[in-house]
């Protein structure tokens, strides 16, 4: 694979690079390093399962992917993972994360795993957050998280100190590139910014985008109809799609659409298989497509209608969140201890 077509694998479907120019300098020069961090809070589901995916693209373009699971920042946002639970809930999160990887057609050994505590507490960390700290304003701090941390008027010390310790994850983890959702553009300009300063490169950043919620909202980890479960079931999932924000011949805020094109067409692509919408003969019979581009030609031109799209694609959803769901439902005993009040029972 010549550097054109590792470029072209490692940035689509991103929302920005940053800088193209600097990927490019990289990948012809070297086999660079990515890392991406995910906080264990909430039950994972399939807004990450699109950022995930894109793992299996790094590693087909030869790329060294770590994962960071990033149990402190979980308890510094504002604590929405209590400090009993980050054990359970770190051990969660890369079962979900290594089952996603297999069903996105790649091999969850060939990813490095690291947990926030196996380094963050370490002197030199410390060290250089504490010169963070002396060098960032508040102000600035602030800015760079506010698409990410939940903020109030009397934020928490550990809001503030969150995208800091973002920032040298970077450095620490000895990553070349920096790969998160769009949201994350704030603190990865941040590392750009200060890191050259602690003997860390800029890192190129890729960023991915964010879905909108089956409600045709932003995606909501509260609002359990906006998004698809990794262990919801096959009838779940159905269910869920066919009640989905899905306007004849509307693409934008679509969750429908952006679940096609972000997370199925890929697998498809691997699989070198088409998405078949079956329909009845009196309704034109079934469409055959073999790009997403094509799919919403058709359904801008109203050729696909709503409902034809969204049963084929739960099925699709579905059997591609299967092996996932398959796995963490066989662990009860993790779920329960990761999300007592889901799993915990009476």
């Amino acid at each position: 694979m010549n550097t054109a077509e590792r470029f072209d694998l490692v940035t689509r479907y991103a929302e920005e690079v940053v800088a193209e120019d600097e990927l490019e300098e990289l990948l012809a020069e070297s086999e660079p390093s990515v890392y991406i961090g995910y906080a264990p809070t909430g039950e994972m589901h399939i807004g990450h399962f699109t950022t995930i995916r894109k793992l299996a693209d790094f590693l087909h373009a030869g790329l060294d992917v770590t994962v960071l699971v990033a149990d402190l920042h979980a308890h510094l946002d504002d604590e929405k993972s209590p400090f009993e639970l980050l054990d359970a809930r770190t051990e969660y999160y890369q079962e979900a994360i290594e089952g996603m990887i297999e069903a996105a057609g790649a091999d969850a050994d060939d990813i490095r795993f690291v947990r926030g505590m196996d380094y963050q507490l370490d002197g030199e960390y410390a060290l250089d957050i504490y010169r963070m700290a002396a060098e960032t304003t508040i102000a600035r701090s602030q800015r760079a998280a506010s698409e990410v941390v939940r903020e109030n008027e009397s934020p928490n010390l550990g809001g503030l100190l969150y995208p800091l310790m973002q920032s040298l994850d970077v450095k620490a983890l000895d990553a070349d590139i920096a790969y998160g959702g769009i949201d994350q553009r704030g603190i990865y300009m941040l590392s750009r910014e200060i890191l050259p300063d602690y003997g860390h490169d800029k890192p190129v950043c890729l960023f991915a985008p964010l879905l909108s919620g089956l409600t045709g909202e932003k995606m909501s980890a509260s609002d359990a109809t906006s998004k698809v479960n990794l262990t919801d079931s096959p009838e779940e999932v159905a269910s869920k799609i066919n009640d989905a924000y899905c306007p004849m011949g509307e693409v934008e805020d679509n969750g429908v659409l952006e679940y096609v094109r972000y997370l199925v067409f890929p697998i498809l692509d691997q699989r070198e298989q088409s998405f078949v919408v079956e329909r009845p003969d009196k309704y034109g019979g079934d469409l055959t497509y073999d790009t997403y581009e094509a799919l919403e030609a058709d359904f801008v031109s109203e050729e696909l209608h709503p409902m034809d799209l969204k049963g084929a694609t739960g099925t699709y959803i579905s059997e591609v969140i299967d092996p996932v769901r398959t796995r963490l439902t066989a662990q009860s005993e993790l779920l329960a201890a990761a999300y007592p009040d889901s799993y915990g029972g009476e």
